[in-house]
């Protein structure tokens, strides 16, 4: 979170990398085994990945489709909401084509609060101010997972897919986040660079 500039080992971006396209490959390589599971026992399916209310704090345009590994420009602080916003733009369009395919399976997005992690280390005084103020902002982790959990399991939620929830309500989140034709660039995109760096 907040990474210096660098590239990960396949030399994407580490923390589009990490936060996204990470997690858009698994889901990818999970789905037909979750579409199976969901025919042959008739149980809905839910995907639920975590983004980020940082979401809103991305660049210019959203995401940087062109400069996505550009050291040039590049904000740690944007970075990482280039990725929570992809996160949610994933989810949605993945729900898109799920129920255009008449797949019984939600996928959401959840902003599972401020917890004391360590992933706030390479910004040591936003660290500082943060612990400053731990008490007024931070969940513990019991509180961090609720969000999760309800999204993942509360049957009230059968059949509600493509939303964003925080502090287990539904939200309504960035207008980025809510582009439809950012979410099929994204998509694209994302299927390009996997491509682009997978052995084959």
């Amino acid at each position: 979170m907040f990474c210096p500039f660098q590239l990960s080992q396949d030399g994407i971006e580490v923390q589009f990398a990490t936060n996204h396209i990470g997690h858009f490959l698994l889901t990818n390589l999970l789905l037909d085994t979750m579409k199976n599971t969901v025919k042959a026992s008739g149980i809905q399916g839910r995907v639920v990945n975590l983004s980020s209310i940082a979401h809103n704090y991305c660049y210019k345009k959203g995401i940087r489709f062109h400069k996505i590994n550009d050291k040039q420009g590049y904000s740690e602080k944007r970075a990482y909401g280039q990725s929570k916003l992809a996160n949610i733009l994933h989810a949605n369009e993945l729900s898109r084509r799920l129920q255009e395919e008449g797949v019984n399976i939600t996928v959401n997005s959840v902003h599972p609060g401020l917890i004391m992690t360590p992933l706030f280390r390479h910004s040591a005084a936003l660290m500082k101010l943060l612990k400053f103020f731990s008490f007024f902002l931070w969940k513990n982790v019991p509180q961090g997972a609720a969000t999760t959990c309800y999204v993942a399991l509360h049957p009230r939620l059968n059949g509600v897919t493509g939303k964003y929830f925080a502090d287990c309500n539904e939200m309504r989140p960035s207008s980025y986040a809510r582009n439809e034709s950012l979410a099929r660039e994204l998509w694209e995109f994302s299927n390009k660079l996997i491509s682009s760096v997978s052995v084959p």
